[in-house]
């Protein structure tokens, strides 16, 4: 079983780096670090160097990044997870330097989607030096697609610590690593990639002071703002360039008592499934998975 930590960072693919990194500072307010790879924007949302790493090239989600506890924990990771029949690829000291961690491997999970394990991942002591007052207090979760999550689910529990918190019928499954009602979840989709990126904000006031602020903007709103049965988080999904979906939210759940915890089944076509507001739900857009012959690391 191979414990995951947390999860680390997403790196994604801009066709154009200047608008996208432009949004994800002006708009989305995250921290823009000090240039220091070509082509690379690193955005910061909390104590990690970074959560977000826009990488110049073909648009779409490039990986997904989790941290387990440290490098023997990642060679025993490697090992388990070769011995699956997964490919797995070691990181190259520049490609360790890029996402500010120590090492890292790769690899494909079943569905297609690129994933990266990484020890020692750079934390950054000094407070966050935010783009605009958005609220934000860290990276809150990462969600990913495949075309059956109950086959993902037994991928994710089976190999990894992750449990399910809660699923939507077949259409969602929210997992957790630690008590927060999910930090990975999975939803239905034709093909892999990342359907959203969230982070947390302080209050409920920042949610929809954020909404107002989107909207003055001309921002694409995906779906609400709204409140989220499963986690009870009142959320704001929203459209950035290259087709990249982020969230707000605030209010998540924390699952304490691991031994009273039964996970429950909701319909997603039942009113009120999705936003116990009752408001109109609409599917985040996903940002598809950049593919290659083998897992590659950029």
């Amino acid at each position: 079983m191979i414990t995951l930590t947390d999860i680390a960072y997403v790196r994604s693919g801009a066709a154009d780096l200047d608008a996208a990194t432009r949004f994800a500072t002006e708009i989305v307010g995250l921290e823009l670090a000090a240039p220091s790879d070509q082509g690379v924007a690193h955005l910061r949302a909390d104590h990690r160097h970074h959560c977000l790493a826009l990488v110049e090239g073909p648009s779409g989600v490039i990986c997904s990044g989790f941290t387990v506890a440290d490098t023997v924990a990642l060679e025993a990771a490697e090992t388990e997870l070769e011995r699956s029949g997964l490919t797995v690829r070691r990181g190259s000291p520049a490609e360790a330097r890029s996402r500010r961690v120590r090492e890292l491997i790769a690899f494909d999970d079943p569905f297609g989607n690129r994933i990266e394990l990484v020890s020692q991942q750079e934390t950054v002591a000094r407070p966050v030096s935010f783009s605009r007052s958005a609220g934000i207090t860290e990276f809150g979760h990462l969600c990913l697609d495949a075309p059956d999550v109950h086959e993902a689910y037994r991928f994710w529990s089976t190999r990894f610590n992750a449990r399910v918190s809660d699923w939507i019928g077949d259409a969602a499954c929210l997992m957790r690593i630690d008590p927060v009602h999910h930090k990975l979840a999975v939803f239905r989709g034709d093909g892999p990639g990342l359907c959203h990126m969230n982070f947390q904000v302080a209050t409920i006031d920042d949610v929809f002071r954020n909404w107002h602020f989107l909207r003055s903007q001309g921002i694409e709103i995906e779906m609400g703002p709204g409140r989220h049965p499963q986690s009870t988080a009142i959320f704001l999904y929203f459209r950035g360039p290259e087709d990249f979906t982020y969230e707000y939210s605030f209010g998540v759940r924390r699952i304490e008592d691991e031994a009273s915890w039964v996970p429950r089944t909701f319909d997603p076509a039942e009113p009120g499934s999705i936003d116990m507001w009752l408001g109109p739900t609409t599917r985040p857009i996903t940002q598809p998975q950049v593919r290659s012959a083998q897992p590659a690391l950029r």
